[in-house]
């Protein structure tokens, strides 16, 4: 069996936090998660385990997320130098659609058009929950956006397309080849 690993992290700090976009590697994770085919569970990963995060994430067949490439593997570079995302099969949701579309859309726009599911919160939230202590918060959060990824994912898999609300109101399709 294929071991697809779905895959998603929240930060410790914001792009304000440490000067900008450019400055990723240095917002530091949070709590991580995946979700693997294989295992049929979810694993949480607080920044103590990030090393066992990185080496799931190597072992994987496949590991599917959104926006991981240009967000999530920067941050677990910061923590690991070593960390090659170029070595790891990456499906990156956001990277796929915008080889289709003129403009980025978010994980929430495509599930909620797709799937009738909403996101329960958003990354800054999650940054105000580590600055609070709340890590069992940000852990449930990122898990529900992992297994929010895992059906959008599947979703476009079976139906070789996913679908998103334009600025206009109007429901739209968009087709996906993966």
């Amino acid at each position: 069996m294929k071991n697809i690993v779905y895959f998603d992290l929240e930060t410790q700090k914001s792009a304000d936090d440490v000067g900008g976009w450019g400055n990723i590697r240095d917002m530091r994770m949070s709590v991580g998660v995946t979700f693997s085919t294989t295992r049929g569970t979810y694993e949480i990963y607080p920044e103590s385990r990030v090393n066992e995060l990185i080496e799931e994430l190597r072992r994987a067949d496949l590991v599917v997320g959104f926006n991981v490439l240009r967000f999530d593997y920067e941050v677990l570079v910061g923590h690991n130098p070593f960390f090659d995302p170029a070595q790891v099969p990456t499906l990156d949701m956001l990277v796929e659609l915008q080889k289709t579309l003129p403009h980025r859309l978010s994980l929430d726009a495509i599930a909620t058009a797709t799937l009738g599911v909403e996101k329960t919160s958003e990354g800054l939230q999650a940054i105000r929950w580590y600055r609070e202590g709340k890590l069992l918060e940000i852990a449930e959060y990122c898990c529900f956006d992992v297994k929010i990824t895992r059906l959008v994912h599947e979703y476009g898999a079976a139906h070789r397309q996913l679908h998103f609300v334009n600025r206009f109101g109007k429901r739209l399709t968009v087709p996906v080849a993966w």
